[in-house]
């Protein structure tokens, strides 16, 4: 694999660790009419987390650590800002995905596109509606 592949596996860690820590906070503010969407979303992304922790292994990278904490976007008060917040990690997920699809090649390719399209499925259930282009949303 290439060093653009590299590069864009750290990314996409570094982008799932940040979510495992969003989901953390998303989990603390939604509603209980979601919180098992986002128990379910916050182990998705603490699995996606690990494979991509042996992925960066495999290419003979070391896996970028996880922060203590991570600054988020916005105040999140209330379920209707968690929400919100589970949408925006969603969609900063399917970036960095977009990315290691468009830099890797084979199964990792595929993987990463499997991550874009469940992150983008997830980002308009939290959201209530889609982007034209899962992934490239924030470069428009």
């Amino acid at each position: 694999m290439s060093e653009a592949a590299l590069e864009a596996a750290q990314a996409a860690l570094a982008a799932e660790h940040a979510a495992v820590y969003g989901y953390g906070v998303v989990g603390g503010r939604v509603g209980d009419g979601r919180r098992a969407e986002a128990t379910a979303a916050y182990d998705a992304h603490r699995a996606r987390r690990d494979a991509l922790a042996r992925t960066v292994r495999d290419l003979g990278g070391k896996p970028a650590a996880s922060a203590a904490a991570y600054a988020l976007p916005f105040p999140v008060p209330d379920a209707a800002a968690a929400v919100r917040l589970a949408a925006e990690l969603e969609d900063r997920v399917a970036g960095v995905y977009s990315d290691l699809v468009r830099a890797a090649e084979g199964p990792l390719r595929r993987e990463a596109a499997s991550a874009l399209r469940e992150a983008a499925v997830r980002a308009v259930r939290w959201r209530g509606s889609g982007v034209a282009f899962p992934g490239l949303a924030e470069r428009l």
